[in-house]
């Protein structure tokens, strides 16, 4: 189904952080919606998808004159105080259309200039990586939040067929590491995956997030129980992956390869 586009031009783009996200002064998302519609996205539950008539992942919001104002609302966000921001909340701020739009390229290069004091870039995408340029120039004040669910590409079928590649986002990691770019492996939600994992990124990453449903969606779990995931892992004969307790088994393989120093759980290893 062809992607329903539209450009918008917000009022605002910086929002305060809340919730799974108070750790940071501000969110900040470069698009509205998501084609990457992963099937177990909390974002599903929440009222930016359930007030539209489309399907998530049918339709995104490009929005326009986004540079500009970025730069008057952290000028005077900068004048009361720490800004920290986190990219982005409900979009892949390197969604497909990125490519063409620029939108999150053009919030970067604002950041240059007027540095926030962090800022985590959160996505699946191996298209950060025509930005390292400009992540590099931030140094320390930027990580770059890399999901990798599972090392599983057959898994990564069932639930987010529509995202890129395990394979591609594990060679992003790797140039991210060789241009110096603060990056982090985030195992959100945590899908079923191989003992090997771990030694899969021990070479590229000095710091691991490990999350699933029921800390990560923000409801305990609940936004995602709403979701028709559960008959997903019946289906694959994987339904003791589907519990509070299946965080525990991953954990515990990464403790075996990496110190307790590098590995974080849910909402403490977002955090600035």
């Amino acid at each position: 189904m062809e992607l329903e586009t539209a450009y918008k031009t917000p009022k605002t783009l910086l929002n305060k952080g809340t919730g799974f996200l108070n750790g940071y002064s501000h969110t900040l998302n470069p698009y509205t919606g998501c084609s990457y519609a992963c099937s177990y996205c909390y974002v599903r539950q929440m009222p930016v998808s359930l007030f539209r008539a489309q399907e998530w992942g049918q339709w995104v919001d490009v929005k326009l004159e986004a540079a500009p104002l970025l730069r008057k609302e952290l000028k005077r966000a900068k004048a009361k105080g720490p800004v920290t921001i986190f990219m982005s909340s409900s979009t892949d701020p390197y969604q497909p259309i990125e490519a063409t739009a620029c939108v999150t390229r053009g919030l970067l290069e604002v950041m240059v200039e007027e540095p926030p004091d962090f800022l985590l870039v959160q996505t699946r995408s191996p298209l950060v990586r025509r930005d390292i340029e400009l992540l590099k120039a931030l140094k320390d004040r930027v990580r770059v939040s890399m999901t990798v669910e599972t090392d599983r590409d057959d898994i990564r079928k069932h639930f987010t067929p529509s995202a890129p590649p395990i394979q591609a986002r594990i060679k992003t990691l790797e140039l991210l590491k060789e241009a110096g770019v603060p990056a982090q492996a985030a195992i959100a939600p945590v899908l079923p995956s191989s003992e090997a994992f771990p030694e899969l990124l021990r070479p590229l990453v000095n710091r691991v997030c490990i999350d699933d449903y029921y800390m990560g969606d923000g409801s305990g779990g609940k936004r995602t129980q709403k979701l028709p995931i559960k008959p997903l892992y019946d289906k694959l004969g994987l339904e003791d992956w589907y519990h509070p307790s299946a965080y525990e088994r991953v954990y515990k393989r990464f403790s075996e390869v990496f110190p307790a120093s590098q590995l974080w759980v849910s909402q403490k290893g977002f955090e600035p």
